[in-house]
């Protein structure tokens, strides 16, 4: 068992490739959904993604990956089954989940958590939209960067952490953002104030996936 927070961040590649990961892991009705998906690649990512999350959780909570007992219910409708991930069993225990064109992250933490990961060449758009999603200091900043595209994603991925982890007012929210070169990934995490450890600690993929970090891991 893993306490305070923490997050992961992998390609597809490398979560379904691990030995013994695989649908199987998964409940019933994620294996429902997952079967409706019609794109290969974004079936693989919704997979890897999944795993990665379940793989988090038992590390966690200390239960096997295919008994965490990961669930989802949409704060809009109140429904389950699609919208925040949380663990019914451990309702104090924050849980988040992201993924994108070949890359999958995970968080857990103490409390309210979200992630979300970009590959780094995405640049958001339009301006419309992002004026509408973004906080208005950092559109302003990203705007006033020399290199506009990636500040933008940088202020993207941080404004869609701070979403997942339920919008928390700006003083109780800890916002981590870093580039995975490896993965060629931009990603970020947000906690707050109610976890121990206000500040994620990063894992290599290897700490869920199993077998060897490579050098220079994360």
């Amino acid at each position: 068992m893993t306490p305070g927070a923490f997050a992961v961040v992998a390609t597809t590649r490398e979560v379904l490739d691990a030995p013994g990961l695989g649908p199987h892991l998964l409940a019933p009705w994620e294996r429902r959904r997952l079967a409706a998906i019609r794109v290969p690649a974004r079936a693989d990512d919704v997979l890897a993604a999944r795993l990665l999350l379940r793989l988090g959780a038992a590390r966690a909570t200390g239960r096997p990956p295919a008994e965490v007992g990961l669930a989802q219910r949409c704060p809009d409708c109140g429904r389950t089954g699609h919208g925040r991930p949380y663990l019914p069993a451990h309702p104090r225990l924050g849980v988040s989940v992201s993924h994108a064109d070949g890359l999958v992250a995970a968080a857990v933490a103490p409390g309210p958590v979200g992630v979300d990961v970009e590959p780094a060449a995405r640049r958001p758009g339009p301006l419309r939209v992002l004026r509408r999603v973004l906080p208005g200091p950092d559109l302003h900043e990203a705007l006033a960067a020399p290199d506009q595209g990636l500040a933008l994603l940088r202020a993207w991925v941080r404004a869609e952490a701070r979403f997942k982890a339920g919008r928390p007012p700006p003083e109780d929210v800890h916002l981590q953002e870093w580039t995975d070169h490896r993965r060629a990934a931009v990603v970020a995490v947000a906690t707050t104030a109610v976890s121990p450890t206000v500040e994620p600690v990063v894992l290599a993929p290897a700490a869920l996936l199993g077998g060897p970090a490579p050098a220079g891991a994360p």
